[in-house]
């Protein structure tokens, strides 16, 4: 009798699913974005969203939630109900590092949400200050290795630091470490040649026009079309670094698949036509698309990849 009850029950649950996904979507959708608004992938994220909403049939309302590296954000989402209304934006910061720098993670990235799919992967650039005379990266490999601990690196956020850990460990450098609480307090310091190199993201693009910054290379596998005289990871010979800064959307978990599938296949479409590209290169992502099975084999590997860097390098969970 209770196995009778229990594909009873089976059966009207995925009754109910079939329902709930074929009605879907029934009302406005929300994008949960753990950024402030303003631009970079906040601003990304929220253009391919609402380009979504016309296939969709329903507006998608963007919802801002900075804070405690997206674990806000990332919590609404996963009380939420698991029927696609709801969105996060998940990120390398909140899904790939964040786990890994807490004594009692906020939550299990693997299995707290649905994967959707993938948006993008940001372009950072490791750059150096004028005044060092290295002007690619094997001279700065022999610099630093030729003056052991004069170079300072700034850092301003756990990309940045995990990065040039990777760096240093994979070219045996030693190398003076000068965090930053952020970019932006970073780069002020940088430009004045308190620091001499640093991981630096898209933000800083015109000052790396100016000359005020030096780009030695641009952190991807093809060159940055928003700096195209930069040369790849792949050119400039650059090994070991292999954690990604992403952006991709995901759902509560036990989302339907078939709601799940839909938002894929929407999402897809928006990133393979000329607005969503355009506004990709100007924020300098590059569009990944994947499937679903490729987006979640994505966020296990990248969650492991970072896991693994972040004990390299030393960082302590707090």
């Amino acid at each position: 009798m209770a196995r009778r009850n229990q594909v009873l029950l089976a059966a009207v649950l995925a009754a109910t699913s079939t329902v709930a996904s074929a009605q879907y979507p029934d009302r406005p959708l929300r994008l949960v974005i753990p950024f402030p608004g303003g631009g970079g992938p906040a601003n990304v994220a929220g253009r391919v969203a609402q380009l979504m909403s016309a296939p969709l049939g329903q507006p998608v309302v963007l919802d801002n939630r900075p804070g405690a590296n997206g674990v806000i954000g990332a919590e609404l989402v996963i009380k939420s109900l698991p029927d696609g209304h709801t969105l996060f934006l998940g990120s390398a910061t909140s899904m790939s590092a964040l786990p890994h720098l807490r004594k009692i993670p906020p939550f299990d990235p693997l299995t707290a949400f649905s994967p959707i799919g993938m948006i993008g992967r940001s372009t950072t650039f490791l750059i150096v200050h004028p005044s060092l005379p290295t002007k690619t990266v094997a001279e700065l490999i022999a610099y630093a290795r030729a003056n052991p601990g004069k170079l300072t690196y700034a850092s301003g956020n756990t990309s940045g630091i995990v990065s040039m850990a990777q760096f240093m460990r994979g070219n045996n450098l030693d190398m003076v470490h000068v965090p930053y609480k952020g970019d932006v307090a970073a780069i002020g310091d940088f430009v004045a040649g308190r620091v001499q190199l640093m991981f630096a993201s898209t933000s800083f693009a015109s000052l790396m026009k100016e000359g005020r910054l030096r780009p030695l290379v641009a952190m991807l596998p093809e060159r940055s079309r928003l700096l195209p005289d930069v040369p790849s990871m792949a050119e400039a010979g650059i090994r070991g670094i292999n954690i990604r800064s992403w952006i991709g959307i995901v759902a509560a978990a036990k989302t339907p698949r078939a709601i799940n599938a839909r938002l894929n296949r929407e999402l897809n479409r928006v990133l393979s036509g000329a607005e969503a590209r355009a506004l990709l290169d100007r924020e300098g992502m590059l569009p990944e698309p994947m499937t679903i099975e490729q987006f979640a084999a994505h966020i296990k590997a990248q969650y492991e990849i970072w896991g693994q860097a972040i004990r390299d390098a030393g960082i302590p969970a707090e």
